[in-house]
């Protein structure tokens, strides 16, 4: 299912069954800004991308996925900020929520700056180390806010 605005046109929906549990937008749109909710690797069925191997205590087993996992979220935010017109060069802000921090930078730079398109991104960024995300097999989770037109800026 692709990203949606079937309530109004300030919140977008994937259409997934978590977005009806836990009860929220994956993004929502305030004057010129857009708030995206954490997205993560999944596909618009809401089926996992590149999820990592759980151990036997249920816990990710390995993290070489996580560059995978992240672009999967990045191009979530993009599609999700093309519903508003915006780009992900209009995101002003970033939090990337990671399971495993050193394989996290392994990879964040270049995944990053590819995803952005520039050497540069033009974003304030946080990273922070969690003990756990929503999906057992996730090791990333970003969430942002975007400034329409702030790419002109």
């Amino acid at each position: 299912m692709a990203a949606s605005q079937p309530i109004n046109q300030q919140t977008a929906y994937w259409g997934v069954a978590w977005e009806e549990a836990y009860g929220y937008p994956q993004a929502r749109r305030v004057g010129n800004e857009i708030h995206v909710s954490g997205q993560f690797n999944h596909d618009e069925q809401g089926n996992l991308i590149a999820p990592a191997p759980l151990g036997a205590d249920g816990k990710p087993s390995d993290f070489s996925m996580i560059g995978e996992q992240m672009r999967a979220a990045y191009a979530n935010i993009a599609k999700l900020l093309a519903l508003y017109g915006a780009t992900l060069q209009d995101v002003v802000e970033e939090t990337l929520y990671v399971l495993d921090m050193d394989a996290a930078f392994a990879v964040v730079g270049d995944v990053r700056k590819a995803a952005y398109g520039t050497p540069r991104p033009q974003c304030a960024s946080n990273i922070i180390g969690v003990s756990r995300l929503a999906q057992r097999p996730q090791l990333v989770e970003i969430a942002c806010k975007a400034v329409i037109g702030a790419r002109h800026l």
